[in-house]
């Protein structure tokens, strides 16, 4: 996958927490950071997978995204 994943972990919530912030709401958990990281990749996959099948556009990876 070649877009830019945050990592990080979440006190909150118990886990680590892998987001995917160029597909819209596109995250998920685990235990591990491993995990979790596997476990987004696989929802983006799912992510994309259902845009194009509703028709919608699914954004190119930037790579490395820039924040201030």
């Amino acid at each position: 996958m070649k877009y830019e994943i945050i990592l990080y972990w979440s006190e909150e919530d118990g886990a680590y927490i892998a987001e995917v912030p160029e597909l819209a709401g596109c995250m998920a958990d685990g235990p591990t950071a491993k995990e979790a990281l596997h476990n987004v990749e696989q929802i983006a996959r799912e992510w994309i997978e259902t845009a194009r099948e509703l028709g919608r556009s699914v954004p190119e990876p930037k790579g490395r995204l820039r924040y201030a």
